[in-house]
């Protein structure tokens, strides 16, 4: 069953995310990244090839062929991905697709709006019996 990780207070939520798909790369993992709106996927795209000047994230958008070699996938949608390792939202709608996934992070930054709809994705999960975490990122400051 999926496992599904929420992390709440996230600071800077695209950065966040890129030092988790990093953490996720490195294990070996791979990961496909997922908001069911465009525009915050393309600012990720963009801040993934600069995040770092000692790392190399390697990433495509879901349809592009090279997507199945590629670590790091960018995916909006009820589509169908090439990874089924980790599964990390930057939105505020639960992916439809996170069922296929063995772990599932919910990145949920201080906006009361983010925090809101975290809430709502929470009781989803939980009412469907998943088993979940939940991460304080304020607390590891």
């Amino acid at each position: 069953m999926t496992r599904i990780d929420f992390h709440f207070n996230t600071p800077e939520k695209l950065v966040y995310a890129c030092r988790l798909v990093r953490k996720v790369m490195r294990s070996g993992s791979k990961t496909v990244v997922f908001c069911s709106e465009h525009e915050p996927l393309e600012r990720l795209d963009r801040l993934l090839w600069t995040f770092s000047d000692r790392d190399f994230l390697p990433h495509v958008q879901v349809h592009d062929p090279l997507a199945p070699e590629t670590p790091i996938v960018l995916a909006t949608g009820a589509v169908d991905t090439p990874h089924h390792d980790v599964l990390v939202n930057i939105g505020a709608q639960t992916p439809p697709i996170f069922s296929r996934f063995e772990r599932v992070v919910e990145l949920v930054s201080t906006e009361e709006a983010d925090r809101a709809a975290a809430r709502e994705r929470w009781r989803f999960y939980r009412d469907r019996g998943y088993p979940m975490n939940r991460h304080d990122c304020a607390e590891r400051h």
